[in-house]
């Protein structure tokens, strides 16, 4: 079937063929061996509509031939992956339209059904992998984060004690997010560069925290939010990251991306996948003016630190002066 014969199946839309429709342009476009953009785009527009009013059947068909496709769509992609996993189960194990981003996301929103799918992959990311592992068997993953990173609510004593004393398990942690700093660097692809507002604040946040070193991170932290350092120190000092979500939603990352962050920042607050679950359902949630009203709030603090710093160096000042006037007088008067 040539690209012409594509095009035409976008004009046959006939009352009540949305089911024929949505099979046969995806097996139409799944013929085509180099689709430009153009015809990348019309698949998207035709099936994106209709994706609501499509049976699972359809579904689960159409997801099985863009797994094999090289060139899928990315936006019906990603609607799809987010289908049960009975559906997306075959784009989880092969498709290269999925990042590594898009997997770690569809792995905090979907758990571990997903997961097992996505760690059949052939080519799978060693973090993700150890992601999936630790998913698996929640056990490993119950370590204190670094100190410089943050200072977690207090365990009971006999879990700090054997944390403590399994090194294995936090030199895990450390080679996670070493990992997770290769992958995470950029490669040059701006594809998606003007996709979210903050994009230049999103990459320091990303790169600093992906670091391990707090001061680095609260440093950008600090820069994007502008904010003093003390102020961007206290946010990611507290033992939750409620204070570090107003900051990233004030921001307006996308809720993958700022629970990279996060992730980072706050290791030992995502054990499992209902934590996962839980932070995004918590994003969504968080109304961004409510995220800005307290941005402004730190501002103002900031502010009022700054006025309250300046104020005894100006009464000390003015007691000099005054000290200087009455040493000066008693001087005159003597003589």
């Amino acid at each position: 079937m040539s690209s012409s014969d594509f095009r035409q199946i976008a004009i046959r839309t006939e009352a009540g063929k949305a089911e024929r429709l949505f099979r046969a342009a995806v097996s139409a476009f799944c013929s085509l061996t180099r689709p430009s953009r153009r015809e990348i785009a019309q698949l998207e527009d035709l099936t994106l509509p209709l994706f609501d009013e499509v049976s699972v059947e359809s579904r689960r068909y159409v997801a099985a031939a863009l797994s094999e496709c090289e060139y899928a769509p990315t936006a019906l992609v990603r609607r799809l992956a987010e289908e049960p996993v009975e559906i997306a189960a075959p784009l989880l194990t092969r498709s290269n339209a999925l990042s590594d981003i898009d997997l770690i996301a569809l792995i905090g929103r979907h758990g571990l059904p997903h997961a097992r799918a996505i760690a059949r992959r052939k080519e799978l990311n060693p973090t993700i992998a150890d992601l999936i592992r630790a998913l698996e068997r929640p056990t490993l993953v119950k370590t204190r984060p670094p100190e410089t990173v943050t200072k977690l609510t207090p365990k009971p004593e006999p879990v700090a004690e054997a944390d403590a004393d399994s090194p294995a398990t936090g030199q895990a942690t450390e080679n996670a997010r070493r990992r997770l700093r290769s992958m995470m660097r950029p490669t040059g692809d701006t594809s998606d560069a003007n996709t979210f507002l903050g994009q230049p604040a999103y990459v320091k946040l990303r790169e600093t925290a992906l670091t391990g070193n707090a001061v680095f991170f609260q440093t950008a932290l600090a820069d994007a939010l502008e904010i003093d350092f003390a102020t961007a120190r206290s946010v990611t000092g507290q033992s939750g990251y409620a204070a570090l979500l107003a900051a990233l939603r004030a921001l307006d990352l996308s809720e993958d991306r700022a629970f990279l962050i996060a992730v980072a920042v706050y290791p030992g607050e995502f054990p499992h996948p209902q934590a996962i679950r839980l932070f995004l359902d918590r994003y969504r949630l968080l109304h961004r003016e409510a995220a800005l009203d307290k941005v402004r709030a730190w501002k103002a603090e900031t502010l009022s630190r700054a006025i309250r710093g300046n104020a005894p160096d100006a009464v000390d000042i003015e007691s000099r002066e005054a000290s200087n006037n009455d040493a000066a007088s008693a001087g005159l008067k003597a003589s």
